[in-house]
Order: structure tokens, then sequence, then C-alpha cells
């Protein structure tokens, strides 16, 4: 029996044209969902298009495996082959904590909210922009 996971994709709003999308995980990353879960983020990263930017909203994740760092490694690749940035965001304490140990936030960096993330993409905030 598989683990719940709820994936999340919506659109976030840019005053500024910047294509900005939002990937919500909530539940559990692991072996018993991590590789059929992973096809459908992989699949939404080649349905959209070049300079599209992803944050990976990981508030409701409770927990991930090994593997699923893997991927988050892999997806990270692939969005900046397509010239996108990939930015993580709310991240409950044991999650950051396993992130920061395997050093993958040094490669994505995590902000503590999803607007954060998403002005540190676009660079301004909307209330910015005129």
């Amino acid at each position: 029996m598989s683990s719940p996971l709820e994936l999340i994709f919506e659109q976030v709003p840019c005053r500024t044209g910047h294509h900005v999308v939002l990937i919500k995980f909530i539940g559990q990353l692991d072996e018993s969902n991590v590789d059929e879960q992973s096809k459908r983020v992989y699949a939404f990263i080649e349905d959209n298009p070049l300079e599209t930017h992803y944050i990976f909203e990981l508030a409701g994740l409770e927990y991930m495996n090994s593997k699923s760092i893997g991927y988050l490694t892999d997806w990270y690749r692939k969005i900046a082959n397509k010239a996108g940035q990939t930015k993580m965001a709310s991240a409950q304490e044991n999650i950051l904590d396993i992130l920061d140990t395997v050093g993958l936030t040094s490669i994505i960096e995590h902000h503590p909210s999803v607007d954060a993330a998403r002005i540190s993409i676009i660079g301004v905030s909307d209330e910015q922009v005129a």
C-alpha cells in the first residue's frame, strides 16, 4: 500500500510577466510512491515552456526518503536545462534539516515562504510593479 501524497500544481500570479509555477507536496514521499509521483513532476516540467520557474512548496511534506532527494536534484537539473530557476519554500524543520544535511539547500535555495521564493525569482514584489 502506498503512502498518501498529494501534488498540487498551480500558476503563481506575477505582474512582471515571468512564468512561475508552484508544486505543493502534501504527505509523504517514500519508496511506496516516489517513482510514480516523480513521473507527474517530470511530465509537468516537460509540458511547460522554456524559462518557466518553479517553487516547490514543502510545508505539507511530512517525510522524504533518499530517493526523493535524488529526484529533487534531477528536477532542478531539468528545470535549469530549460532556462528556469528552482526554489524551495516553507519546509518543515525536519525536512529542512534533511535538505541541509545532504547539501541540497546549497544547490536549491530554500525560502521561509512562497512569496519570498517568488520575489527571489522575479526580483521585486508585485506591489513594486506599477
